[in-house]
């Protein structure tokens, strides 16, 4: 059941005047924050590790499986970029709903949103189906190893809906004030991917060896079991509303936030595409390096996703209520953590790095390139963090125009072609180097243009 406002807060004392004094008020959004994010990050952290967990799968098969998967990264970014989108419109009008104790309203929106994203998805991996041969091809992968990545994006396709649905489901949950269950279905599903693997990817107990079809076809079925899960919760506690009236004012709604928050998020998935594109010149090996180096940093990294995807509900409720000492608290407490996050992974991943790479894969020249992807890398941990927080925080206002425009900006102006000028003069280590100079001019932007929306809208009283 959809929590009461006060619930979903958090209690912050007898009176207003009271809850909005300094240390209380900080103190009250660390315990908040602190368990909102934790619960994500197990989410996250089973997720994450699944994927981390396939590629030690498939580097175990060989270097070529390893570059195939390198290369449907950013197309498997993109697509779950486009979830997350219609998952931040979603959680922004229902956690603003319910910060504004209009619970009834809040069930419809979300009803409204599993419709909406269905819908969308299925339209969208219909559409990217036939034009699979041409996007790998125009990303650079050779003719030994399109195949491979063919096959393996044919079958992720069919459980993308699925996929979907619990992205933006554990969203809605959490927007509705549910911390725990969301983050528990996601681990759930992911350990079934993660078991189920080993027996399709290698052929064990009779079933057929299918390699990196067989890692394909265990996402999608882990996708199921998470689709059946989120639905069958969401009905028990009583989430839904079916009505058909207002679906479309519903759509235009989720879609004012989310719509901006799908090209934002787009944003990064291109300009890792033009990366990809840009690494594919230096070889096979350049690309399972980077396969297998992104997914030991993403391990460090989902801490990030997971703090800049707690504050959205925490903060459009607490704007819709207009707390605004709990807003800019909570971005204090964020941002100082992203930072110290950051600089603990980085040294983390400096001194373990070629550990972990080497449990992955041992081919010489992927354990150089991973290696030198970890020390250079991950320095922008902490800053993307900064902007995450930064973005989630617009679109959780209704402020859906600045990350939009930031994103733009990130990937005209400062990826790409610091990707391009870091190429020319270091090779690939300069692509790299590129990355961390373009995050780092992005997150201060992002810290300056926030916290002035903010004192304007503390101001005007919105």
């Amino acid at each position: 059941m959809v929590k009461e406002s006060s619930e979903v807060f958090g209690k912050t004392g007898p009176s207003e005047a009271v809850a909005e004094s300094g240390r209380f008020v900080t103190g009250s959004v660390h315990r908040h924050l602190g368990r909102l994010t934790g619960f994500m990050l197990l989410g996250f952290v089973a997720v994450m590790g699944a994927n981390l967990i396939e590629a030690l799968y498939i580097g175990s098969i060989g270097t070529i499986e390893l570059a195939a998967l390198g290369f449907t990264f950013p197309v498997v970014m993109s697509l779950q970029s486009v979830t997350m989108g219609l998952g931040i419109g979603a959680s922004s009008v229902v956690s603003r709903s319910i910060g504004k104790n209009a619970l009834r309203p809040a069930k419809i929106l979300i009803t409204h949103s599993f419709v909406l994203v269905i819908v969308f998805a299925v339209m969208l991996g219909a559409s990217l189906y036939p034009l699979l041969d041409s996007i790998f091809r125009l990303l650079g992968a050779s003719e030994q190893v399109l195949p491979l990545v063919i096959s393996y994006m044919q079958i992720w396709l069919l459980g993308f809906p699925l996929f979907a649905i619990s992205m933006v489901g554990s969203t809605l949950m959490r927007a509705a004030g549910d911390a725990v269950k969301p983050s528990l279905l996601m681990t759930v599903g992911a350990g079934f991917q993660v078991l189920l693997g080993p027996f399709i990817i290698f052929g064990l107990a009779g079933f057929p060896q299918m390699g990196l079809t067989g890692a394909a076809l265990a996402f999608v079925f882990a996708r199921l079991i998470s689709f059946l899960m989120f639905a069958y919760y969401f009905n028990k506690d009583d989430l839904f509303l079916f009505e058909t009236k207002g679906f479309w004012q519903s759509s235009r709604d989720i879609m004012h936030v989310g719509l901006p928050a799908i090209l934002a998020n787009l944003i990064s998935p291109i300009s890792m595409s033009i990366i990809t594109r840009l690494l594919a010149g230096h070889g096979a090996v350049v690309i399972a390096g980077m396969s297998v180096a992104s997914r030991i940093e993403t391990m460090l990294a989902m801490v990030m996703w997971a703090v800049s995807m707690s504050v959205a509900p925490f903060i459009g409720q607490n704007w819709g209520a207009r707390k605004y000492l709990r807003v800019k608290s909570a971005l204090r407490v964020s941002n100082l953590f992203a930072l110290s996050w950051g600089f603990f992974s980085y040294c983390v991943l400096f001194m373990a790095g070629p550990y972990f790479i080497s449990l992955v894969n041992s081919d010489p020249g992927v354990v150089e390139v991973a290696a030198v992807y970890l020390m250079i890398a991950p320095l922008g941990i902490g800053l993307m963090g900064i902007v995450g927080i930064s973005t989630s925080t617009f679109n959780a206002l209704g402020k859906p125009a600045p990350p939009l425009i930031i994103s733009i900006m990130q990937m005209l102006f400062l990826s790409v072609p610091f990707a391009l000028l870091g190429d020319y003069l270091f090779g690939y280590k300069g692509i790299f180097m590129g990355g961390v100079v373009a995050v780092l001019v992005s997150a201060s932007i992002c810290f300056i243009w926030l916290r002035n929306t903010i004192r304007a809208g503390q101001v005007a009283g919105v």
